[in-house]
């Protein structure tokens, strides 16, 4: 999953949504579900005290799609290991709308990479994605969209 689900310090500051992660991460937790948390290339490459960016401003970045590749790597070994120990790998959780994280409409640059990867290493791709809206006081109909990720990753397994 995104890295900030678990850990919102590393989103820039002012722009958290949550104290420490997200709600439903921690339900996950309780429910005995064994979360992998991807690296931040943001606040690897610019730090904590970044400033808001954009997709294209990332992309431009020098070198930062092959940090994304780099840092994505052993992630994939991972998820690949787990799998060739039977483990159940459900799919990738992201955050809609963020220039690395975002799945649908204009993708992330991580997730570009996280994607390109799982079709070359032949891993699922089902994917949830937080929405804009959902915070630690505004959960909606989340948890019903979360639910529907669970099953479709338990069937695709």
């Amino acid at each position: 999953m995104s890295h900030c689900v678990l850990n919102q310090n590393a989103v820039i500051h002012g722009w958290e949504r949550a104290r420490g992660a997200f709600p439903f991460a921690i339900e996950l937790l309780g429910r005995g579900i064994a979360l992998i948390q991807l690296p931040c290339p943001e606040f690897i490459v610019l730090g904590g005290d970044r400033p808001p960016m954009t997709f294209e401003e990332y992309r431009e970045l020098p070198n930062y799609r092959q940090t994304c590749q780099e840092l994505l790597e052993p992630m994939i070994q991972q998820i690949q290991a787990y799998q060739a120990e039977g483990y159940q790998y459900l799919g990738i959780i992201g955050i809609n709308e963020s220039p690395n994280c975002s799945i649908t409409g204009q993708r992330g640059v991580l997730m570009e990479e996280f994607f390109a990867r799982c079709q070359q290493a032949q891993i699922g791709t089902n994917f949830l994605e937080v929405p804009t809206w959902y915070s630690e006081d505004n959960q909606g109909a989340f948890k019903e969209q979360l639910q529907e990720f669970l099953e479709r990753g338990a069937a695709n397994e």
